[in-house]
């Protein structure tokens, strides 16, 4: 039984659902507390009160007590470090191990590189009976030589060691198989794509006034009446902030009015080594950094276009938040967005690293508010009809 199903899940009744999960002891795997909290929580939540007696496994970090908080669900505290380190992560192997060994896990799910191959490993010589992973792209994608090779073994070693994979978009499950990372026997997709859909009801612009909206703004030093450009996610270079940055230059240059938001941690701040920091943007006009919230859809209430052209993703969940409130996306013609943005239809596809055809893009959605409108409500309606997580 996995947490997260796929397009052949069999129904069955809440009562059927309990006896199945009584007693079954699973464990949840990741690297980043945070990744946990953002988007797994409500589905932890679930399987717990279904019977099931829930593990999170993960480092330490400012949203771990979070965690610990989680109603019904354990927290085992394991530093698995996100860069290679040899010493650590056999430190974290090991640990994983007697873990594994000591609490008698039934099923061993992971997500998140690291987190994925040491689970791997180590629930394998721990003869966990159901070792499950979940791919959510590939940092290898931009990789060359040896630490490309390197990378794609590791997810090639994941692939074999887990009685089952899964990934959060059928562009990326292609991707995979055609790199002959994992047959397609064993790779199964979650749903229409992401990783645990969206909460429809906490994505609602209906949630907001007009009076909160304008009080946001002001508090963000934006005019009542100027467009607003939104980027939500880890702040680094992966996620095409630098070039965000150029194409949001070229729109001032232009004369646009428009200005940006930025939500969430700079991966500097976080433990991600050297990248962007915050030194690069502040002081940038019309560009306000909002840092990590809780409630980023309060920022996507006064959005009109959400900003992604990242280099890698393996499905964008937070475009699927932004399409709940009624916000269309400018993102990267890549594996994993290409599920999650209908080009033309909820929102536009551009190539990756293109900084003029960005600009472009946000450029003719800025310029025509009805069509901009029309992609926010399509973004909407298929949010609720493929992605409802309810």
């Amino acid at each position: 039984m996995t947490m997260e199903g796929n397009n052949a899940q069999e129904k069955q009744s809440p009562d059927t659902k309990h006896a199945v999960l009584t007693g079954i002891r699973i464990a949840r795997i990741s690297t980043v507390p945070f990744f946990v909290l953002s988007q797994l929580k409500h589905q932890i939540e679930s399987v717990s009160a279904s019977g099931a007696h829930v593990v999170v496994v993960t480092n330490s970090g400012p949203e771990f007590p979070s965690l610990q908080a989680i109603s019904g669900v354990a927290c085992e505290l394991i530093e698995i470090p996100r860069s290679i380190s040899p010493w650590r992560d056999c430190l974290a192997l090991w640990q994983l191990f007697r873990f594994f060994r000591r609490s008698q896990i039934d099923i061993a799910h992971s997500t998140t590189p690291k987190a994925g191959l040491l689970t791997a490993v180590a629930a394998f010589l721990a003869g966990v009976p159901v070792r499950l992973h979940t791919f959510t792209g590939q940092p290898w994608v931009n990789m060359k030589g040896v630490m490309r090779r390197f990378a794609r073994w590791s997810d090639s070693l994941i692939a074999m060691l887990n009685t089952r994979c899964y990934t959060d978009s059928a562009s990326q499950s292609k991707f995979l198989i055609e790199q002959g990372v994992i047959p397609p026997e064993r790779l199964f997709v979650i749903g229409a794509g992401s990783l645990a859909g969206v909460d429809i009801e906490r994505f609602n612009p209906a949630r907001f006034s007009e009076q909160e909206r304008l009080a946001l703004k002001h508090r963000s030093g934006i005019p009542q009446d100027a467009p607003v450009l939104l980027f939500v996610g880890r702040i680094t270079a992966d996620k095409g902030v630098r070039e965000l940055l150029g194409a949001f230059r070229k729109l001032k240059t232009a004369g646009s009015t428009a200005h940006i938001i930025f939500v969430g941690h700079f991966d500097s701040e976080i433990g991600g080594g050297a990248g962007i920091s915050r030194h690069d943007i502040e002081g940038i006009r019309d560009v306000y950094i909002a840092g990590f919230t809780e409630c980023p859809e309060m920022y996507m209430a006064i959005a009109d276009i959400l900003c992604l052209p990242s280099y890698r993703e393996g499905f964008g969940t937070v475009v699927i938040e932004a399409a709940a409130m009624g916000v269309p996306t400018v993102g990267s013609d890549i594996y994993g967005l290409s599920d999650a943005v209908i080009n033309g239809e909820t929102g536009m596809l551009v190539p990756p690293r293109d900084t003029t055809a960005l600009a472009n893009a946000l450029s003719d959605m800025l310029t025509d508010a009805e069509r901009r409108k029309k992609m926010g409500q399509a973004a909407r309606q298929r949010a609720e009809a493929l992605f409802d997580a309810r």
